[in-house]
């Protein structure tokens, strides 16, 4: 197949979620990448450096789908719109989201997101330091959930191994874990930020 003339970041981000979502994050590479665009691998680096750039393109891609328009209401249902919004776009390509916390500082659309975050806290009273751990508990709370759903699903195989604990030994462990299999991702996220936001008196 013939090179293009030329490729955008916007293509070659889009070929490397290709690649992602097909193969997950062990099959992406210049090589992948450059085969899925129908160039040499060699030819990819007139365009990128290294897979670390393709990366980042990649987390900017997936998070532009993220709107950052804020919602109407409290300031609570303002920010649990906008951390659901991140949750629901991730979960389309799941072998992004070890990607999301090394890049997201560097990506438009999550600068974006960022600032319609802040804007709400701000409008909700919050200034200064105040402002700062509510932004970075908000933060933790939204990305490292993706994490853990990522890594450890609730209706993986490690819930499921503490369920099987013996109750003698772990009670409150197993039983936790036995209920846990029932709980949706989607009620998992949701119902955790409801508690940071209590927690932020939102």
């Amino acid at each position: 197949m013939p090179r293009p003339r030329s490729l955008t970041p916007e293509q070659i981000a889009t070929a490397a979620l290709a690649v992602l979502d097909r193969d997950g994050l062990d099959g992406l590479s210049m090589r992948t990448v450059a085969q899925e665009l129908g160039v040499g691998t060699m030819s990819l680096y007139r365009y990128v450096s290294d897979r670390g750039q393709v990366e980042e393109l990649v987390v900017d891609l997936v998070l532009q789908a993220v709107d950052p328009a804020i919602p109407r209401g409290t300031p609570g249902k303002r920010l649990s719109a906008l951390a659901d919004r991140v949750r629901v776009v991730v979960s389309g390509h799941p072998a992004v989201v070890p990607l999301l916390l090394t890049y997201r500082h560097r990506s438009p659309s999550s600068l974006r997101w960022g600032e319609a975050m802040l804007t709400v806290l701000t409008d909700a009273g919050l200034t200064g330091k105040r402002r700062v751990i509510a932004f970075r508990a908000v933060l933790g709370y939204v990305f490292g959930a993706l994490q853990v759903a990522h890594f450890g699903p609730l209706s993986g195989p490690g819930t499921a191994a503490l369920a099987e604990l013996p109750p003698e030994e772990f009670p409150i462990l197993s039983e936790t874990a036995a209920r846990a299999r029932g709980i949706t991702p989607e009620e998992e996220f949701r119902k955790g930020f409801e508690i940071v936001l209590r927690g932020l008196g939102l």
